[in-house]
């Protein structure tokens, strides 16, 4: 019996140490931030060839980016004024074979595909680092790069809307709200680099930390649903695909108002 007890005991202290705390987790966080800060780039197009493309309509007949996958808006200059869109937050895995820190991040923005000047942007990250996930929520205006909200917490399974308002080209908000824990979070921005307005994104996205694209997780599926650019849907929107090393690693469709972007790189 006592055995039994010291044995359940030492499984406890155990599983006690190897779940990091929530300052433990922050730390983590911090640190993993300050190697190299999480910037979100403009659309990079990819230029070799593709080698894999998959039989889908939705793939041969999209745009090839190393960095975005997803469905852009392009209109007139001055258009776009609001984008918004709810996902459910997914859990990442490691791609096939992979080993590591994993990361995506998926986002609603204007700007960063025709106007690469600047780029008015906000989302959640998703890593995963072997049996663990963690969530970061950051609201970002391109050049300068992504700043982490507090306040919120984040699982997956929970219910996330993003948005972004411009109020003028050099000044608008970034919203995130949590519906599964109803937490919301809020950002102003004034005197930045101005917005061409003439771009809409939803967009899963490999984003840059220390000068070099993050390694990519497998996320499964981001359906951003309510997706809309000034109150309208993305229908007839562009989809692009990514495309890193000759393979094709996402699968993006539209319909209606909802915007499905698919992990198929393993």
């Amino acid at each position: 019996m006592y055995a039994s007890a010291l044995f359940f005991q030492v499984l406890l202290a155990t599983a006690a140490f190897a779940v990091p705390t929530s300052r433990e987790r922050l730390a983590q966080r911090v640190a993993r931030r300050s190697v190299g800060a999480h910037l979100s780039h403009p659309k990079v197009p990819s230029t070799s060839a593709v080698s894999e493309i998959s039989a889908t309509s939705n793939v041969t007949n999209a745009e090839f980016s190393t960095n975005w996958s997803g469905a852009v808006i392009n209109a007139a200059a001055n258009t776009f004024k609001s984008v918004t869109g709810t996902f459910t937050i997914p859990t990442p895995k490691e791609p096939s074979g992979g080993s590591g820190t994993h990361s995506a991040s998926a986002w609603v923005g204007i700007d960063g595909d025709t106007c690469g000047t600047a780029i008015l942007q906000t989302g959640i990250d998703f890593t995963v680092s072997g049996t663990r996930t963690s969530f970061d929520a950051w609201y970002e205006w391109f050049p300068d790069f992504a700043h982490d909200f507090t306040g919120i917490t984040l699982s997956p399974g929970n219910s996330i809307t993003v948005s972004v308002t411009a109020t003028s080209r050099t000044g608008g908000t970034a919203t995130i709200v949590n519906h599964s824990t109803g937490q919301t979070v809020s950002h102003t921005f004034s005197g930045q680099p101005a917005l061409c307005e003439q771009d809409a994104e939803w967009i899963v996205e490999d984003f840059e930390e220390g000068s070099s694209l993050v390694p990519l997780a497998n996320w499964g599926t981001v359906t951003f649903t309510g997706a809309a650019a000034n109150g309208a849907s993305p229908s007839g929107a562009t989809i692009i695909n990514m495309e890193q090393n000759g393979r094709v690693l996402t699968d993006a469709s539209t319909s209606g108002s909802t915007v499905t972007v698919k992990y198929t790189g393993s």
